[in-house]
């Protein structure tokens, strides 16, 4: 794939694993969400401002989840949460010089969809018990299990896809203005990238809190 701009950018090699400038970016992110935590237990202890813009972002979640749930959004609000975060700030790398937004890359779609699904099923036999969370595979006919364990592999495929798609296509279109234009006229298209990496970020993750309802039940399918 040499020269193609679905290339990895390389930056340098741990052994025989090559380090990508999406997985550099990726590290970064992840320290600045711990960094982040850390701040925000002493926030929550001293109050103020930002104590106060920090639980509102909190309550914003909670009540999205629990809209969509119908439920107490306490035990989902860790992960959703987090994944929302996550894909924010990966996604707003696009506009940061020098950073590679690890969304526009499909193995950070992947893995993040791969989250989704794994913790589909933990909530729903957690909700259900092993036995009646299986039995759904077969309902409304036991002939409809192979469609039904298809459809749970291509709404994940789907997941990936509508990330990934959406992010590369805003890198690409941000790099050909660039080079057409040069660095002032992109910045409108800069500030749309902002509001698309936000609303991807709440697509995907409204998308995840609806499948999990749909695995406890919350939600009709």
């Amino acid at each position: 794939m040499e020269g193609s701009p679905l290339s990895p950018d390389i930056l340098f090699q741990i052994g025989p694993v090559p380090i990508s400038r999406a997985v550099m970016t990726t590290w970064v992110i992840m320290a600045l969400l711990g960094a982040g935590l850390a701040a925000a237990f002493r926030l929550v202890r001293s109050g103020g401002a930002l104590a106060t813009a920090l639980e509102i972002l909190v309550t914003t979640l909670a009540d999205q989840i629990e809209d969509i749930l119908g439920r107490d959004p306490r035990p989902f609000l860790p992960l959703l949460g987090s994944l929302f975060i996550f894909i924010v700030l990966a996604n707003l790398a696009a506009v940061l010089p020098g950073a590679t937004p690890p969304t526009g890359h499909i193995e950070t779609p992947a893995a993040l969809a791969l989250i989704v699904f794994l913790s589909v099923h933990y909530f729903g036999i957690r909700a259900k018990g092993l036995r009646e969370y299986l039995r759904h595979y077969l309902e409304p006919n036991p002939f409809l299990l192979p469609l039904n364990v298809l459809s749970e592999l291509t709404r994940t495929f789907s997941l990936m896809i509508r990330l990934f798609g959406n992010m590369m296509s805003h890198e690409f279109v941000i790099a050909i203005v660039v080079l057409l234009a040069g660095l002032l006229l992109p910045i409108p298209f800069l500030l749309l990238g902002v509001l698309i990496g936000i609303i991807q970020a709440y697509i995907f993750t409204v998308l995840a809190t609806v499948y999990i309802g749909a695995a406890v039940g919350a939600v009709d399918t």
